[in-house]
């Protein structure tokens, strides 16, 4: 999964040098407030993409999983069409054979579990890499929204990017704690 990054360095820039020429000390607060909301964003970006990669790699470890449980599945039928056979022929079956088809079934109920955990690991990470990226685009719109601020000098604005930045900020804990 590519994660694409919206580039507001810019207009970080921007905001930071109409602070440092801006008569309204508001914007001053407005400039802290986007180099807040872009270390914030910045960290969940990295968090988001984290859960990502684990979510992808336990989805192929579960793969693997599954692909084993088939390969036993394989052997348990191909050897128990043998005993079938030999059963059907009026041939003795060794108990060697016949235990080792248990074993198999056995393995395979042990697999399948491993599979389904894995899948289910690979379905939370998802989930929190959902709600992180949510978090990180929030963190982004209330940067770009801090920058209209500054350039339009209506302190409304600041005041959308600040409520920006809580809603990010929610997300941001309710990915570090959902489940």
């Amino acid at each position: 999964m590519e994660h694409s990054e919206v580039p507001l360095e810019q207009s970080q820039e921007d905001i930071a040098h109409h602070a440092h020429h801006a008569t309204e000390k508001w914007i001053l607060g407005v400039a802290l407030t986007a180099a807040f909301l872009a270390v914030l964003a910045a960290i969940t970006s990295l968090m988001a993409e984290h859960h990502a990669n684990e979510a992808m790699l336990d989805q192929i470890r579960s793969s693997d999983q599954w692909s084993f449980y088939q390969a036993e599945s394989i052997k348990a039928n191909l050897l128990a069409a043998k005993i079938e056979l030999l059963q059907a022929m009026g041939k003795t079956v060794s108990e060697k054979d016949q235990s080792k088809v248990a074993e198999y079934r056995k393995g395979q109920k042990t697999v399948k579990e491993e599979a389904k955990e894995r899948e289910a690991a690979s379905e939370a990470h998802l989930r929190h890499h959902t709600i992180l990226s949510g978090s990180v685009t929030l963190f982004q719109i209330g940067i770009a929204v801090g920058a209209i601020s500054v350039l339009t000098k209506r302190k409304s604005f600041w005041f959308g990017s600040l409520g920006f930045g809580v809603v990010g900020a929610i997300l941001l804990l309710l990915g570090l704690v959902v489940c």
